[in-house]
């Protein structure tokens, strides 16, 4: 039987508690040459849609050695250039959020500038490859092209099923193989799609402190088919 606790959901991005599968294997081969200090790699952009993989990948380059920063949260020309200012590794992550303002634009070129002609390691993510991130100066869409660059892939039913897994891990709860199952057979191949639906079934096992079963699942679906708030 399942218990139900109300742990806070803490995420636990390190290499070992990364889901590898066919669609992310390039990806995690070229994480892992970044972070290794014998490997002369030292410009990597990873990119991919919501959910498949990419923030998991650059908190686990970055670990306690470099700072971390997403462009999905706001932030002044000052921040970013305070942030990594003295640091080692430039991890920066969701590009394709990049405000259109000249002056972070500006900015972010000369990091990048300082970072590469000093061999330091520069990892960036967004869901776009680089030519097509808005917003960002073009030579610096250029020059991610100079590096190692990975698309991440998570469409295919195995890698999904192991990233519900996951999910579930880090939300402390067990997931029944029979309602993986049927997430998978009712939900789009979209990710963010998938973890919309586990959030749903999450919050709702959690606010009627119930387990989570293939019925509880269905009821779940039925309610927001019929557009319940979940």
């Amino acid at each position: 039987m399942q218990q139900i606790l109300n742990f806070p959901v803490i995420p636990c991005f390190s290499y070992d508690r990364f889901v590898p599968c066919e669609g992310n294997s390039l990806a995690l081969r070229f994480s892992l040459k970044i972070s290794d200090p014998s490997d002369s790699e030292s410009l990597l952009y990873l990119y991919g849609p919501p959910g498949s993989g990419k923030t998991h990948l650059l908190r686990s380059i970055a670990g306690k050695k470099f700072p971390y920063l997403s462009l999905n949260e706001p932030i002044t020309t000052d921040q970013l250039v305070f942030t990594f200012s003295s640091a080692s590794g430039l991890i920066l992550d969701d590009l394709q959020d990049m405000p259109d303002d000249p002056d972070l634009r500006r900015a972010l070129w000369q990091l990048f500038n300082d970072f590469h002609t000093t061999g330091r390691i520069i990892a960036m993510a967004g869901s776009l490859p680089p030519r097509e991130l808005s917003n960002m100066d073009e030579h610096l869409t250029s020059r991610l092209l100079w590096g190692l660059v990975a698309r991440l892939d998570t469409s295919d039913d195995s890698s999904r099923r192991m990233i519900i897994k996951k999910v579930a891990d880090d939300h402390q709860i067990r997931m029944p193989d029979e309602v993986v199952d049927y997430i998978l057979a009712t939900t789009s191949r979209e990710v963010g799609d998938l973890l919309k639906v586990f959030n749903q079934l999450y919050r709702f096992s959690m606010s009627k402190n119930r387990r989570i079963t293939l019925p509880l699942a269905r009821e779940v679906r039925e309610l927001s088919m019929s557009d319940v708030v979940l």
